[in-house]
């Protein structure tokens, strides 16, 4: 049990953690570079994206490879829901408070806000991406075994 708990508490604190700092980095280039808002809020959004479906194809492809049975296999879905609550309501709470500090620039958004709407919308940043890439990483692993297993032929 602990190990399924640190399992979703160490996703959902790195990528809220990751979300923080990117909306601290586009803050500040937002401030300097206002033209350019469109291709760095795009940007930030891909690496989010991209972290998120990365992590979660290496968990499907681990569960997948070490119980290749798909009844048998670990529920991953609870453990990125879980993992996308803790980041996006803490991504919200950590970022309402940094925007309270001199020099950074985070939206003046307030608590309510930051606790509902944003949290939510990086629920499902975190969420759907990494359920795509538990799903691709469990198919991938699937294709790895299918191609070591030998070839039956029919008599």
């Amino acid at each position: 049990m602990v190990v399924r708990m640190n399992a979703w508490v160490l996703r959902g604190v790195a990528l809220g953690a990751l979300v923080v700092v990117l909306r601290a980095v586009l803050g500040f280039a937002m401030v300097n570079w206002p033209t350019h808002g469109v291709w760095m809020r795009m940007f930030c959004l891909i690496l989010l994206v991209g972290a998120v479906l990365c992590w979660g194809l290496l968990d499907g492809r681990s569960d997948r490879t070490a119980e290749p049975d798909p009844e048998r296999g670990t529920d991953l879905t609870l453990r990125w829901l879980k993992a996308a609550v803790v980041a996006g309501l803490g991504s919200g709470l950590v970022s309402w408070i940094i925007d309270w500090l001199p020099k950074f620039d985070l939206g003046d958004n307030g608590i309510l806000f930051e606790l509902t709407a944003s949290a939510a919308f990086i629920v499902l940043l975190v969420f759907v991406p990494a359920l795509i890439g538990v799903g691709l990483g469990r198919i991938l692993a699937d294709r790895t075994r299918g191609k070591r297993a030998p070839a039956q032929t029919a008599v």
